[in-house]
């Protein structure tokens, strides 16, 4: 079966080929924007956020103001990267559903099990990344509160580094699976029961999108990719799947 690093290699190449090169372009400009927009954002406004959560700081723990500055720093980038993921691929759901579909019947030779139209599909691919958000943000505000905690604060950045590699697997694997009518609630099932696969994929993923700039580009690869795990690990023809 396809490992990660290979999954992702033989997308990237697959994506940039010709046929397939138009479904890339408009989201990596989608990417470029938004991107440009956060980091402005996060330069002109760090140094007001950093002051504001140091006045929360109670006095008997002034002495934890040298451990405080790197967990937010760390914990804001975390949000940062979370919000601008997240935002980029509600705006390029739809451009990247078609891609893993053109992807799914280059390299397997199969049709998706889709038969949506057109702009049906790029409707639902946006009322599905409104799933994703529903189930991920909560998990991500308790994760950014855990960080605050004294003693538990010790755990969060492994725990923010497994939540990010699964949020990396289900956002990238939801293409394939929503264009084989894999319900959502299926899709975390077929993660969960195949974990290992799920968390390389989503932490090779999570490691690429932290690239400046090159991440623009593998991103689609990453798509294409997803393509791949789902063909070698999570496809399992006998379950009878609905649309949710």
């Amino acid at each position: 079966m396809v490992d990660a690093i290979t999954a992702l290699s033989q997308g990237t190449r697959l994506v940039y080929q010709k046929g397939l090169r138009r479904y890339i372009f408009l989201p990596i400009l989608v990417n470029l924007i938004v991107y440009a927009s956060m980091l402005s954002l996060v330069l002109n406004r760090f140094d007001g956020w950093l002051d504001s959560a140091m006045t929360m700081l109670p006095s008997w723990l002034e002495w934890l103001s040298w451990l405080i500055w790197p967990l937010f720093f760390v914990s804001l980038l975390v949000v940062i990267f979370f919000t601008f993921t997240l935002v980029t691929h509600l705006i390029a759901a739809p451009f990247y559903g078609f891609l893993a579909a053109k992807v799914e019947r280059q390299a397997t030779g199969r049709e998706p099990l889709d038969d949506r139209g057109l702009a049906k599909t790029a409707i639902d691919a946006l009322g599905r990344e409104l799933v994703k958000l529903g189930y991920i943000l909560p998990r991500m505000a308790a994760l950014f509160i855990l960080s605050w905690i004294p003693g538990l604060n010790l755990l969060a950045p492994i725990l923010w580094a497994l939540f990010s590699a699964w949020v990396m697997a289900i956002t990238y694997l939801d293409y394939p699976m929503d264009n084989n009518k894999v319900t959502f609630r299926d899709m975390r099932s077929r993660l969960s029961r195949r974990w290992w696969p799920s968390l390389t994929f989503g932490a090779l993923i999570m490691l690429v999108t932290w690239i400046p700039l090159a991440n623009l580009f593998l991103i689609p690869g990453a798509v294409a990719g997803a393509v791949l795990m789902w063909d070698g690990h999570y496809r399992d023809t006998q379950d009878v799947v609905a649309r949710h």
